[in-house]
C-alpha cells in the first residue's frame, strides 16, 4: 500500500471548519454584516459564550471581521472577510450536497 501524509493545510482547514457552529455562522454571515444578537436568533441552541468564544477564533484566523461603530449606545458588526467569503462556494457545494443526500425527518 502506497504510504498516505495528509497535507498540514487541509487538516488544519478541516480541523477549523468542522468546530460546532463555524460553518453555520459564516452561513449567516454570507448574507451581510450582522450583530451578535441577529447573529444568535439566527442559530438556535448556540449559548452567547460559544458563539463569543468562535466569533474570536474566527477573527484570529482572518475569517471575519469586528467593525465597531462609535455611536450611542456602541453598534458592533461582525462580516466576513475576503477569505470568509471565499467559503460560500465550498458551503453551497455542501448544501446542495445535503439537498441530494440528507433526509429529515422521522427516518434521519
Amino acid at each position: 500500500m502506497d504510504d498516505f501524509e495528509m497535507c498540514p493545510r487541509f487538516e488544519k482547514a478541516v480541523d477549523m471548519l468542522s468546530k460546532r457552529w463555524v460553518a453555520l455562522i459564516v452561513f449567516v454571515l454570507m448574507k451581510g454584516p450582522r450583530r451578535f444578537g441577529e447573529i444568535e436568533s439566527c442559530l438556535s441552541n448556540l449559548s452567547g459564550k460559544v458563539l463569543s468564544d468562535r466569533l474570536k477564533e474566527m477573527e484570529n484566523e482572518g475569517i471575519i471581521e469586528r467593525t465597531v461603530y462609535p455611536e450611542m449606545p456602541v453598534r458592533i458588526e461582525y462580516s466576513l472577510t475576503s477569505k470568509g467569503n471565499a467559503l460560500a462556494p465550498i458551503l453551497g457545494e455542501i448544501g446542495n450536497w445535503s439537498t441530494d443526500w440528507i433526509e429529515i425527518g422521522a427516518g434521519k
